[in-house]
């Protein structure tokens, strides 16, 4: 029996991991190894990192700070946490292996969807983005294009305007955006007929009515997918899946906490590894005290 099993090897979850191995407490970090965050070739609104920081660097030092408190990592897929037999705590399922816990803390995060096997390739060189809160800074004056379902694209159209003057939307499907398309047409949007999306020499390529239109950088905006291994448990989840929380990042059910992405919110680094600390320090108050016994003389 260990104090908190955390599922996700990712800011949230290394974050909490080294607050609850510095509370004493014995935990375990599970990780797939893919964690949002290795997506981002440059963040520079990551608090603490004036010169910018990859998100592998960025994985990379939290493992390290992990490391120097002990915090033991398992590479792992976790695929059932479900309730212990006899009602004291959880298990957490891994393909053959499984280990049990008092708590355990979701962090398990989104998948983005993403327009094609080049997405990646893509992404490494800026052409294609996720997150304009990120790094729509970095692209300021630029030539932006916003990708996506037509109703689903208007309103990040219209925040991108605050860094651009040249920001044009790319419906995939032609729709006209409703009301948020045509606010965004008012605020000097302008919207494509439906196209494709291509990658082609280092720059996003939006092809429509036989025209190819390059853009500097594209926002990608297809939605997510998230994964929530949890069976017989008390759940409550958004419209698009993201988990419901209290103030101290617990879910329905006692001892069962999520952090990170996959809660309903702001995604982001700081935001994520704020809900980490609430949670484990949450968590920690809630387990069996655990005081220090005295050194030997």
């Amino acid at each position: 029996m260990i104090d908190v099993a955390v599922v996700g090897g990712g800011p949230a979850g290394l974050t909490a991991a080294n607050y609850l191995r510095r509370f004493h407490r014995s935990c375990l970090v599970l990780d797939s190894g893919k964690s949002r965050a290795r997506w981002i070739p440059e963040s520079n609104n990551c608090p603490g990192f004036p010169g910018g920081v990859s998100g592998d660097e960025l994985l990379a030092r939290l493992r390290r700070q992990a490391a120097a408190a002990e915090v033991p990592i398992e590479t792992a897929t976790v695929e059932r946490i479900v309730r212990a037999s006899d009602g004291d705590g959880f298990v957490v399922h891994a393909g053959e292996r499984s280990w049990r816990a008092r708590m355990v803390m979701i962090a398990t995060g989104l998948r983005d969807r993403l327009p094609g096997d080049w997405a990646e390739q893509a992404m490494s060189c800026g052409a294609l983005r996720l997150c304009p809160i990120c790094d729509a800074f970095e692209v300021s004056d630029r030539h932006i294009g916003v990708y996506g379902h037509g109703a689903d694209i208007g309103s990040h159209a219209r925040f991108l305007r605050t860094f651009s003057a040249s920001v044009t939307a790319l419906p995939l499907d032609g729709d006209d955006g409703g009301e948020e398309g045509a606010a965004a047409r008012a605020e000097g949007v302008r919207w494509m007929d439906g196209g494709t999306l291509e990658f082609d020499d280092g720059r996003c390529v939006f092809r429509c009515n036989g025209k190819a239109t390059p853009f500097d950088t594209v926002y990608c905006f297809l939605g997510f997918e998230t994964s929530v291994p949890v069976d017989g448990l008390a759940l409550e989840r958004t419209r698009s899946g993201e988990i419901v929380v209290d103030r101290h990042q617990q879910t329905a059910t006692r001892g069962l906490y999520a952090i990170g992405d996959i809660v309903g919110g702001l995604n982001q680094i700081s935001v994520a590894v704020g809900q980490a600390a609430a949670a484990a320090t949450h968590a920690h108050g809630q387990l069996p005290a655990s005081p220090r016994a005295a050194e030997a003389a």
